[in-house]
């Protein structure tokens, strides 16, 4: 998989008061240079950016073990404000739409970061099926499961636990940067026109699955009684 080149996209603490002190600025130093280069499409080592960053190895990897922790670390500034994201309103379809509306165009804005690190998770893959992995600490994804749960929380006492999952699971396949791969680049639409079909899609799982737990709620249950 290619990954295309995407103007550097500044994490919103750059800069700020969060990082004081000789220890948070070259954590700090490291976390935008390594964003920088994957923005640039690349899914660099923690040598590769300690070079990049003028940091010493030694230092480098004081602050990041492995590549999979650098990595992990840029994705997580990357996803920024969509990982405290809350919603006040107690429809389940509206959530999702509130968490898309906010998700959605942050990915895109860190696009080439976010395949950067799905390169990384999908070489890591092939090196583990070829038995060449060896001890490389692997690297998670998952973010969005606790976040799509959070979406659709008011429907946990209304659909029975499978269920839950089931629809959790489906809208998973539509929110990430994968949906940007198959509308974007494998379908050819702009951004306007992937949010449409991301939100279109999104509701019409919501609706389902509550459309189906009603269905069977309403069933009778066979007639059991003795003759």
């Amino acid at each position: 998989m290619s990954v295309s080149r995407q103007p550097a996209a500044v994490p919103d603490d750059a800069g700020s008061g969060a990082a004081r002190g000789p220890r948070a600025r070259t954590r700090r130093l490291m976390l935008e240079t390594a964003t920088r280069l994957m923005q640039a499409g690349a899914t660099p080592s923690v040598s590769e950016v300690a070079e990049a960053a003028e940091v010493s190895r030694a230092t480098a990897y004081r602050y990041f073990p492995s590549q999979a922790a650098l990595v992990q670390a840029v994705v997580d500034e990357g996803l920024g404000p969509i990982l405290t994201w809350k919603s006040t309103s107690a429809d389940p379809e509206r959530r999702v739409v509130e968490l898309f509306d906010t998700a959605m165009p942050r990915i895109e804005a860190f696009e080439a970061t976010f395949k950067a690190a799905l390169k990384l998770s999908l070489d890591q893959w092939a090196r583990r099926q070829a038995g060449t992995l060896d001890g490389e600490p692997a690297f998670t994804r998952g973010h969005r499961i606790d976040l799509l749960k959070d979406a659709i929380a008011p429907l946990k006492h209304r659909l029975p636990p499978r269920e839950f999952n089931r629809l959790a699971q489906a809208l998973s396949l539509i929110f990430g940067v994968e949906v940007l791969i198959v509308l974007k680049d494998i379908w050819g639409l702009d951004s306007r026109k992937m949010m449409s079909v991301a939100q279109w899609a999104a509701g019409a799982l919501v609706r389902a699955a509550v459309t189906e737990s009603m269905a069977g709620g309403n069933r009778r249950a066979p007639a059991t009684a003795a003759e």
